[in-house]
């Protein structure tokens, strides 16, 4: 597996691993920044934040985690994570299921247009 970086306009993240059965991420969220509100067809997360404070909502229920807390989304739930502090959020995010394709992100909301 080739280590990777991409940049999105929230920040970046970063293929730690990608294997058969997992993929591991390390995801940067810019100050004032959030993601996309999704989900996931065929696959589940658990993010660990590591630095910052992680303002998500899976469903309709909403929370703040600090660093060494974790946070579970079970496949098809609607979950989005926002960093509203003036320090990088990072949590690493491990994927499992059937498949990681980033083609298995649907965005119901997307502050860049970038909806399906």
């Amino acid at each position: 597996m080739k280590y990777y970086k991409e940049k999105r306009p929230w920040g970046y993240y970063e293929v730690l691993l990608d294997d058969d059965n997992c993929k591991v991420k390390r995801i940067v969220v810019n100050p004032g920044s959030r993601l996309s509100l999704q989900y996931h067809n065929h696959r589940s997360e658990v993010w660990t934040v590591i630095e910052g404070t992680a303002l998500w909502t899976i469903d309709e229920v909403s929370g703040e985690s600090t660093p060494g807390q974790v946070i579970e989304i079970g496949q098809g739930r609607h979950h989005r994570v926002r960093n509203e502090k003036n320090k990088p959020l990072i949590f690493i995010e491990v994927q499992y299921g059937t498949y990681f394709g980033e083609d298995d992100i649907v965005r119901l909301e997307d502050d860049y247009d970038r909806c399906n």
